[in-house]
């Protein structure tokens, strides 16, 4: 079932009830309406971000979530810092994960990089690859290599930095 797009007119007509119906808080269970590239282009929604995501990254996002906890809410500055010092096995990823987010909210947005901090980041669990590994007595175990996939979300400080 395909979802009607809205014209210019009638976007014009519910602009200021389509942002503030997407810039309201809303539960985890609770969707925003959903609205068309061309329909958020038109209202001008997500123009004060700068998103990137990694796909099938081979790592456990039980193991990338432990990290990603420790960057969120923090200044792009402290973030790096943090993801450069890290021992933990995912650092590489969301480094480069954040130094592509921070180059499309700079390039595409124009946003200043100093003022950019970490809004989201999570990691949820990707596909999971299923092998099997012989046992003693002819029985069998599973092997599962689980994957993740990560989104980040760095948006422009309202005080100065």
């Amino acid at each position: 079932m395909s979802r009607k797009v809205m014209s210019k007119v009638e976007l014009e007509e519910r602009r200021e009830e389509l942002i503030a119906a997407h810039k309201a808080e809303t539960r985890r269970n609770q969707k925003t309406p959903t609205l068309s590239k061309k329909e958020r282009k038109y209202l001008g929604i997500g123009r004060d971000e700068g998103r990137a995501s990694v796909r099938h990254l081979r790592m456990n996002s039980k193991k990338v979530n432990l990290l990603t906890g420790l960057i969120r809410g923090k200044s792009l500055q402290d973030a790096l810092a943090i993801v450069e010092y890290s021992s933990n096995a995912a650092a590489q990823p969301i480094k480069k994960l954040l130094n592509s987010a921070t180059a499309n909210a700079v390039n595409n947005n124009g946003l200043n990089p100093e003022r950019l901090y970490v809004a989201e980041i999570n990691a949820t669990e990707g596909p999971t690859l299923k092998r099997i590994r012989p046992r003693a007595k002819g029985a069998a175990s599973w092997i599962l290599k689980r994957s993740s996939h990560i989104n980040v979300v760095l948006r422009e400080s309202e005080e100065e930095a």
